[in-house]
C-alpha cells in the first residue's frame, strides 16, 4: 500500500491531510467534552454562592464581557501550547459561573430542575443534528461565516439594550434568533474543522463551545418564560 501512495504522491497527500483532519476533530470533540466539567462546577460554585445573582445586571453584563473577551484573548495567544488547554478550561469554569444566575431562578421554579434537564437534552439533539449534518453536505459553507458574524454582532447589541429595556418580547426575540443563528453557527464551525479550514483544535473547541452555550441558554430562558411552573 505504502508503495501505491508513493507512486501516486497526489494519494499520499490527500490520504495524510484526512487523517490529520480527522486527528483535529476527535481533539475537539473530546476537549469538548471536558470543557463541560468545569463548567458545571463554575455553575454549581454560582448557584451555591449567590455570588453572579448578587450582582446588579448592569454589573454582571460588564464583568461577562470583560471576563469572556480577556479568556478568549488569552485562548488565541496560548492556542498552540498545553496552556491553552488549561485556559479554555479556565474560560469555560467562567462562563458556567456566568451562567448561574439564570440557573438561579429556573430552580425557584417548582419544575425548574427539569427545565434544565430539557434545555440540555434539546442543546444535545441541535449539537448531533448539526454534527451529523456537517458530515455530509459536501457544499462549502465559508460564505457564511459574515452573515453569522452581523447576526451574532447584533444579537448582542439587541442584549446590552434589553438589560435597560427589560422587554420580555425582545427577550423572547433574540432567544428564538439566537437558537437559529448559533445552531448555523455550529453546523459552520464543524463544517470548517472536517473541510480543513480550522487545524487548531483548542480554537476548534472554543467556537462550538460557544455555539452550545449559546443555544442552552436561549433554550433555557425560553421553556423558563413559556414552562415555567411558580411555587
Amino acid at each position: 500500500m505504502n508503495e501505491r501512495l508513493q507512486t501516486f504522491p497526489g494519494l499520499a497527500g490527500q490520504g495524510s491531510l484526512a487523517v490529520e483532519r480527522n486527528r483535529v476533530l476527535r481533539n475537539t470533540y473530546w476537549l469538548l467534552a471536558l470543557s463541560l466539567v468545569p463548567t458545571v462546577l463554575g455553575a454549581w460554585v454560582g448557584v451555591s454562592t449567590g455570588i453572579t445573582s448578587a450582582m446588579s445586571p448592569g454589573i454582571s453584563a460588564i464583568v461577562f464581557l470583560a471576563g469572556a473577551f480577556g479568556f478568549m484573548f488569552a485562548i488565541e495567544k496560548t492556542k498552540h501550547s498545553s496552556t491553552g488547554v488549561a485556559v479554555l478550561l479556565g474560560f469555560t469554569f467562567f462562563m458556567g459561573l456566568m451562567l448561574a444566575r439564570m440557573l438561579a431562578v429556573i430552580l425557584g421554579l417548582k419544575n425548574g430542575s427539569s427545565l434544565i434537564m430539557t434545555a440540555f437534552g434539546g442543546t444535545a439533539i441541535v449539537f448531533f443534528g448539526m454534527a451529523s449534518l456537517a458530515t455530509v453536505i459536501k457544499r462549502d459553507l465559508s460564505g457564511m461565516g459574515k452573515f453569522l458574524f452581523v447576526g451574532a454582532l447584533m444579537l448582542l447589541v439587541a442584549g446590552l439594550v434589553n438589560i435597560f429595556l427589560q422587554s420580555s418580547a425582545l427577550m423572547i426575540t433574540v432567544c428564538v434568533l439566537a437558537i437559529g443563528i448559533f445552531s448555523a453557527f455550529m453546523l459552520y464551525d464543524i463544517k470548517r474543522v472536517i473541510d480543513g479550514g480550522e487545524t487548531n483544535y483548542i480554537t476548534a473547541t472554543l467556537a462550538i463551545y460557544l455555539d452550545i452555550y449559546n443555544v442552552f441558554q436561549s433554550l433555557l430562558a425560553l421553556l423558563g418564560i413559556f414552562g415555567g411552573e411558580r411555587e
